[in-house]
Protein backbone atom coordinates (compact mmCIF):
# COMPACT_ATOMS: atom_id res chain seq x y z
CA UNK A 1 0.00 0.00 0.00
CA UNK A 2 1.46 3.29 -1.15
CA UNK A 3 0.88 6.11 1.41
CA UNK A 4 -0.64 9.52 0.29
CA UNK A 5 1.38 12.70 1.48
CA UNK A 6 -0.27 15.66 0.32
CA UNK A 7 2.13 17.93 -1.37
CA UNK A 8 1.02 21.72 0.52
CA UNK A 9 1.93 19.60 3.92
CA UNK A 10 6.18 20.14 4.43
CA UNK A 11 8.48 19.07 7.14
CA UNK A 12 8.34 23.09 8.14
CA UNK A 13 4.54 23.25 7.65
CA UNK A 14 4.51 20.66 10.26
CA UNK A 15 6.71 22.47 12.81
CA UNK A 16 4.83 26.07 12.38
CA UNK A 17 2.27 23.92 12.90
CA UNK A 18 3.11 22.34 15.77
CA UNK A 19 4.55 25.41 17.73
CA UNK A 20 1.82 27.40 17.37
CA UNK A 21 -0.45 24.10 19.07
CA UNK A 22 2.12 24.11 21.66
CA UNK A 23 1.90 27.92 22.01
CA UNK A 24 -1.55 28.62 22.11
CA UNK A 25 -2.31 28.36 25.76
CA UNK A 26 0.12 30.78 26.64
CA UNK A 27 -1.10 33.32 23.63
CA UNK A 28 -4.58 32.60 25.25
CA UNK A 29 -3.17 33.39 29.20
CA UNK A 30 -1.67 36.62 27.21
CA UNK A 31 -5.12 37.83 25.92
CA UNK A 32 -6.89 37.00 29.02
CA UNK A 33 -4.14 39.02 31.31
CA UNK A 34 -4.73 42.21 28.50
CA UNK A 35 -8.71 41.87 28.74
CA UNK A 36 -8.75 41.51 32.29
CA UNK A 37 -6.73 44.85 32.35
CA UNK A 38 -8.59 46.34 29.96
CA UNK A 39 -11.87 45.31 31.84
CA UNK A 40 -10.32 46.88 35.11
CA UNK A 41 -9.17 50.33 33.69
CA UNK A 42 -12.51 50.27 31.74
CA UNK A 43 -14.42 49.90 35.18
CA UNK A 44 -12.10 52.47 36.63
CA UNK A 45 -13.35 55.29 34.09
CA UNK A 46 -16.45 53.99 34.12
CA UNK A 47 -16.69 54.37 38.15
CA UNK A 48 -16.35 57.98 37.84
CA UNK A 49 -19.13 58.48 35.48
CA UNK A 50 -22.14 57.14 37.62
CA UNK A 51 -25.15 58.49 38.73
CA UNK A 52 -26.01 60.35 41.78
CA UNK A 53 -29.02 60.74 44.19
CA UNK A 54 -30.08 64.44 43.93
CA UNK A 55 -30.78 64.41 47.67
CA UNK A 56 -27.41 65.13 49.08
CA UNK A 57 -26.74 68.24 46.79
CA UNK A 58 -30.55 69.82 46.87
CA UNK A 59 -33.50 70.45 49.37
CA UNK A 60 -35.94 69.63 47.15
CA UNK A 61 -36.72 69.99 42.83
CA UNK A 62 -38.84 72.74 42.55
CA UNK A 63 -38.36 73.25 38.49
CA UNK A 64 -35.91 70.35 38.82
CA UNK A 65 -32.26 70.50 39.43
CA UNK A 66 -28.89 70.44 37.59
CA UNK A 67 -25.61 68.91 38.96
CA UNK A 68 -22.31 69.57 37.39
CA UNK A 69 -19.73 67.22 38.48
CA UNK A 70 -16.60 69.01 37.32
CA UNK A 71 -14.15 66.13 38.42
CA UNK A 72 -16.13 63.75 36.71
CA UNK A 73 -17.01 66.17 33.66
CA UNK A 74 -20.85 64.99 34.16
CA UNK A 75 -23.87 66.69 34.30
CA UNK A 76 -26.56 65.43 36.11
CA UNK A 77 -30.71 66.58 35.66
CA UNK A 78 -33.52 65.64 37.71
CA UNK A 79 -36.93 66.59 36.65
CA UNK A 80 -39.38 68.03 39.71
CA UNK A 81 -41.58 64.74 39.72
CA UNK A 82 -38.06 62.52 40.12
CA UNK A 83 -39.46 60.13 36.82
CA UNK A 84 -36.85 61.86 34.91
CA UNK A 85 -33.17 61.48 35.42
CA UNK A 86 -30.73 62.24 32.55
CA UNK A 87 -26.20 62.04 32.71
CA UNK A 88 -24.39 63.80 30.22
CA UNK A 89 -20.74 63.84 29.55
CA UNK A 90 -19.70 67.20 29.20
CA UNK A 91 -16.77 69.70 28.64
CA UNK A 92 -15.22 71.80 31.65
CA UNK A 93 -12.76 74.91 32.15
CA UNK A 94 -9.50 74.59 31.03
CA UNK A 95 -8.08 75.88 34.25
CA UNK A 96 -9.21 76.74 38.07
CA UNK A 97 -9.02 80.07 37.35
CA UNK A 98 -12.00 79.79 34.90
CA UNK A 99 -14.20 77.77 36.97
CA UNK A 100 -16.94 78.71 39.00
CA UNK A 101 -18.47 76.51 41.78
CA UNK A 102 -21.51 77.19 43.70
CA UNK A 103 -25.25 77.67 43.15
CA UNK A 104 -26.40 79.68 40.27
CA UNK A 105 -29.77 78.85 38.32
CA UNK A 106 -31.17 79.14 34.71
CA UNK A 107 -32.12 82.93 33.97
CA UNK A 108 -32.77 82.77 30.22
CA UNK A 109 -32.86 79.91 27.67
CA UNK A 110 -31.73 80.78 24.27
CA UNK A 111 -32.79 78.39 21.82
CA UNK A 112 -30.29 80.09 18.84
CA UNK A 113 -27.11 81.35 20.98
CA UNK A 114 -25.19 84.42 19.56
CA UNK A 115 -21.31 84.71 21.18
CA UNK A 116 -19.33 87.43 22.06
CA UNK A 117 -16.04 87.02 23.59
CA UNK A 118 -15.79 88.39 27.18
CA UNK A 119 -12.81 90.69 27.66
CA UNK A 120 -10.80 88.04 29.15
CA UNK A 121 -11.04 85.73 26.46
CA UNK A 122 -10.44 88.79 23.88
CA UNK A 123 -7.36 89.63 25.95
CA UNK A 124 -5.95 85.73 25.51
CA UNK A 125 -7.34 85.84 22.38
CA UNK A 126 -7.01 88.70 20.54
CA UNK A 127 -7.65 86.95 16.94
CA UNK A 128 -11.18 85.89 18.17
CA UNK A 129 -14.24 87.92 16.40
CA UNK A 130 -15.72 90.03 18.22
CA UNK A 131 -19.53 88.83 17.54
CA UNK A 132 -20.49 85.34 15.79
CA UNK A 133 -24.16 85.06 14.97
CA UNK A 134 -26.05 81.97 15.81
CA UNK A 135 -25.35 79.13 13.01
CA UNK A 136 -23.00 75.93 12.40
CA UNK A 137 -19.80 77.55 13.73
CA UNK A 138 -20.78 79.27 17.21
CA UNK A 139 -18.66 78.14 19.83
CA UNK A 140 -21.93 78.19 21.54
CA UNK A 141 -23.48 75.06 19.56
CA UNK A 142 -27.78 75.22 18.66
CA UNK A 143 -28.76 75.90 21.88
CA UNK A 144 -28.17 77.68 25.36
CA UNK A 145 -29.25 77.86 29.40
CA UNK A 146 -28.13 81.32 30.87
CA UNK A 147 -27.22 81.25 34.30
CA UNK A 148 -27.14 84.25 36.96
CA UNK A 149 -23.68 84.28 36.87
CA UNK A 150 -21.99 86.71 34.02
CA UNK A 151 -21.16 85.28 30.76
CA UNK A 152 -21.44 81.28 32.51
CA UNK A 153 -23.24 79.04 30.03
CA UNK A 154 -24.32 75.36 30.00
CA UNK A 155 -24.40 75.31 26.45
CA UNK A 156 -23.82 73.06 23.07
CA UNK A 157 -20.42 72.56 20.98
CA UNK A 158 -20.17 71.38 17.14
CA UNK A 159 -16.58 70.77 18.25
CA UNK A 160 -17.56 67.19 19.82
CA UNK A 161 -13.68 66.71 20.58
CA UNK A 162 -14.07 69.29 23.72
CA UNK A 163 -16.42 66.65 25.39
CA UNK A 164 -14.98 64.96 28.12
CA UNK A 165 -12.23 67.03 28.87
CA UNK A 166 -10.98 70.22 30.29
CA UNK A 167 -11.56 72.70 27.34
CA UNK A 168 -13.88 75.29 27.94
CA UNK A 169 -13.15 79.38 29.23
CA UNK A 170 -15.79 79.08 31.76
CA UNK A 171 -19.10 77.42 30.64
CA UNK A 172 -20.12 73.91 30.71
CA UNK A 173 -20.18 72.46 27.24
CA UNK A 174 -22.49 69.36 25.77
CA UNK A 175 -23.00 67.68 22.64
CA UNK A 176 -25.81 69.37 20.39
CA UNK A 177 -28.19 66.01 20.99
CA UNK A 178 -27.73 66.58 24.62
CA UNK A 179 -27.96 69.97 25.11
CA UNK A 180 -31.08 70.34 22.96
CA UNK A 181 -32.90 67.48 25.49
CA UNK A 182 -31.58 69.07 28.60
CA UNK A 183 -33.33 72.59 27.16
CA UNK A 184 -36.52 70.72 26.72
CA UNK A 185 -36.52 69.67 29.92
CA UNK A 186 -35.07 72.53 31.93
CA UNK A 187 -36.93 75.35 33.11
CA UNK A 188 -36.12 79.19 33.81
CA UNK A 189 -35.79 79.06 37.35
CA UNK A 190 -33.77 75.70 37.72
CA UNK A 191 -31.56 75.58 40.16
CA UNK A 192 -28.06 74.78 39.25
CA UNK A 193 -25.08 73.36 41.30
CA UNK A 194 -21.06 73.17 40.47
CA UNK A 195 -19.32 71.23 42.17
Amino acid sequence: MTKYIDPKVTRRGFVAGSAAVLAAPAIAQDDTEFRDTVSSSVRRNASSFRSLDWQPYFDNLNKGAILVDLSSRALHYWDETETIYKLYPTSVPLSEDLTRRGRTKVTLKDPEPDWRPTPAMRKRNPEWPEYMPPGPDNPLGIRALHLTWTYYRIHGTHDTRKIGRRSSNGCIGLYNEHITELYDLAKVGTQVLLI
